[in-house]
């Protein structure tokens, strides 16, 4: 199983930008979560969806901006941040997991390659 993140780039304070993580097949029994690593910084756990009822967990630090959606027929799950702000720069990655969400990038063993979200003015 291969997972593809794509979406990023450079985005003004108080844009937006949707981020892409394309699965290589079903996304059926995975969940699904992105995670965040800025410079010196541990990665981060933004969100996740799980694979049977679509449930959402999304970080305290971005929950009013940040939102993850999933469309099976595409085995695609994005996220959709709005309202950025410079410390949301950092690489984006999409990670998979059989069974529900965690929190834990440890938990994780499918990445995708990341992609880099860049912040400023």
């Amino acid at each position: 199983v291969q997972l593809q993140a794509s979406g990023g780039g450079l985005v003004q304070p108080g844009g937006s930008l949707k981020l892409s993580c394309t699965v290589s097949r079903s996304m059926d029994t995975y969940a699904i979560s992105w995670f965040r690593q800025a410079p010196g910084k541990e990665r981060e756990g933004i969100a996740c969806i799980n694979n049977k009822d679509d449930s959402i967990d999304v970080a305290d630090s971005v929950r009013d901006r940040f939102t993850i959606s999933r469309d099976n027929a595409k085995n695609t799950v994005y996220l959709q941040m709005s309202s950025q702000k410079p410390e949301d720069t950092a690489v984006y990655y999409c990670a998979a997991r059989v069974g529900k969400c965690s929190n834990w990038y440890w938990n994780y063993d499918l990445w995708g390659q990341g992609t880099l979200v860049t912040v400023s003015s």
